[in-house]
Formats: C-alpha cells, sequence, structure tokens
C-alpha cells in the first residue's frame, strides 16, 4: 500500500495489513464503539425534515442544494507517524458525504458572522504564534522539556511577560 506520511511531505510504502492493523490499533486505542445499526439514513430524513420545515433560512427553490442525495457514513484514513513513537497514525476523517455537511458549509459562516468567537487565546497557526509573541514587551522565552510525554520532540518553547515573572518573585537562573 501507498500512502502519505503524517509530516515531512513523504510517501510511505508499506504492506497493507501493516497498515489496517495501525488503523485498528487506533480504534481499539480510542474506544470507538460499535453502532448497532447504521444511523445516516435517519440521520438523512432528520435534516430533510428541518430543511422542509425552515423556509425563512433556506428557501423552498434552494433546499435541493442543501440536501446530500447519497449520504453515507464519514470515512476514516490515516496518515502514518514517523516522528512519534506513541501514536501511529493522524486520524483523517472525510465530511464530505455525511448528511449534514451541505447544511454545515451554509450556516458556519453565518453564525460567525452573527456570533463571533473572539478570544485572545486562539490562534490559527504557528506564524500567528510568533507575531503575538514578538508584540509584546518585557517577553523572555524559556525551554521546557518533556521527555516521558514526548520521546521525539522533546523542547517547547513558552513564552512568559516578565512581569509574571516579578509578580510571582520568580528568578532567572542560568
Amino acid at each position: 500500500m501507498i500512502s502519505s506520511a503524517d509530516k515531512g511531505n513523504s510517501i510511505l510504502v508499506l504492506p497493507t495489513q501493516h497498515y489496517e492493523a495501525k488503523i485498528q490499533d487506533f480504534i481499539d486505542k480510542n474506544n470507538f464503539q460499535i453502532s448497532p445499526s447504521n444511523p445516516t439514513k435517519t440521520f438523512q430524513n432528520q435534516i430533510r425534515k428541518t430543511i422542509n420545515h425552515s423556509p425563512t433560512l433556506i428557501p423552498s427553490d434552494l433546499k435541493w442544494k442543501f440536501i446530500n442525495l447519497n449520504p453515507s457514513a464519514p470515512t476514516l484514513k490515516g496518515l502514518i507517524k514517523l516522528h512519534k513513537t506513541d501514536q501511529l497514525i493522524r486520524p483523517v476523517v472525510n465530511w464530505r458525504n455525511a448528511p449534514a455537511y451541505k447544511l454545515s458549509k451554509l450556516f458556519t459562516p453565518k453564525i460567525n458572522h452573527l456570533i463571533p468567537l473572539s478570544n485572545p487565546f486562539n490562534i490559527t497557526n504557528s506564524t500567528e504564534l510568533i507575531r503575538q509573541l514578538l508584540k509584546t514587551p518585557n517577553h523572555i522565552y524559556f525551554d521546557i522539556c518533556f521527555p516521558r510525554h514526548f520521546q521525539n520532540v522533546f523542547k517547547y518553547s513558552y513564552h512568559i511577560n516578565q512581569k509574571h515573572f516579578e509578580r510571582y518573585h520568580i528568578t532567572q537562573t542560568r
């Protein structure tokens, strides 16, 4: 089997049995439960009823655009992790065929516009984090090691404001 690796833009070739074993191990370790029946059809019927009873949100001439005509349960694909030994895969879930996918695409921008969830502690990526840290005056960086939790990645940089050190009487050691 040919698969993408989780990091490094690499391609991985491995026997199908190994890939399936890694997926099964992920499922077993994360306490997934097998459903006695497939709820996709029931969920699809509930979505159709909701759309039909919501003409102010979705006009009747456009409702066909937001109903997935051939829905299926989301599928799981695993990207093999080469850089971590304790986690074998990064799960990637494909929701595009799920019954509510088209509705979520319709309502997510509307909800975000009506209810902005601005939180000063949220960041979108590491580049934004670095920009925010560089704007902070009197900053100090230090490294913390987590050898038990991260076997291959040992150092994480943290930002601490100088005022925090002064407030808690923490002295800098070298």
